[in-house]
């Protein structure tokens, strides 16, 4: 939503009378993108002493979406970002921004993703790391301010391992693909035999079910496999959060 719009609802509400809390949050909405953490710590302000009741919403997200603009996944990373920012790095709140830099949003939100044990976006299993790698994130995250691109980069390998079986099921399924395609394009290049392409098209046509015989293979590998790691990082996913 735009600024414009922001400052539309802020005029609007000042019209009715609104207190200055729900005031305030207009406000902030419009920094946002300025400071994460004002935004966030009004956030949870908001939530945790319910006053969005006494503003005539039933549900804080529908607050949020309707005079902040924000969406619930929007939402979510900032409130867990703050609380995580709040939890593990207090002194951070501190920090004008200015002198000394705020980490990103999505730079905490990693961290805290990192905490909770949560797979990585193309679904690889987390898996639970050491001491010291949780302490040399912490670091990237709280006083290096390395962006999130970076963390991902330096982290993933660690808290998000590729394992045999991941690698063997997407190196078939892209060979899988790509067969899929010769053969979808080779009836379309000029110039070859009929006999070649019908020859080669065979091969593909055997090539591709032994692929298919791999690949319900490889990912079921993958699934008991992941499904073993699943269960055991679930046990251990907590004892590095508090």
């Amino acid at each position: 939503m735009s600024h414009q719009r922001l400052d539309q609802l802020a005029s609007a509400l000042a019209a009715m009378g609104a207190d200055g809390v729900r005031l305030d949050l207009v406000q902030r909405a419009r920094l946002f993108k300025r400071s994460w953490v004002e935004m966030a710590n009004a956030l949870v302000f908001v939530r945790d002493r319910s006053y969005y009741l006494d503003w005539g919403y039933e549900d804080f997200y529908a607050y949020c979406a309707a005079e902040l603009q924000m969406r619930r996944p929007t939402v979510d990373k900032l409130t867990g970002s703050y609380v995580a920012l709040a939890r593990h790095a207090p002194n951070v709140l501190e920090r004008d921004g200015v002198s000394e830099k705020i980490p990103t949003c999505d730079a905490v939100d990693y961290f805290a993703k990192a905490l909770r044990g949560e797979p990585a976006n193309d679904g690889t299993p987390y898996v639970e790391p050491s001491d010291d790698v949780i302490a040399e994130l912490r670091a990237a995250v709280f006083e290096e301010g390395k962006p999130v691109q970076a963390l991902r980069r330096q982290f993933n390998p660690l808290l998000h391992p590729r394992t045999d079986a991941r690698e063997r099921s997407q190196v078939i399924d892209k060979a899988h693909s790509a067969v899929r395609r010769l053969t979808k394009t080779l009836g379309q290049i000029e110039g070859l035999a009929p006999s070649r392409i019908e020859q080669v098209q065979e091969a593909l046509l055997a090539l591709q079910g032994d692929l298919d015989a791999l690949l319900a293979q490889a990912k079921q590998e993958l699934a008991d496999e992941e499904g073993h790691d699943a269960e055991s990082a679930h046990e251990q996913a907590w004892e590095h959060v508090g």
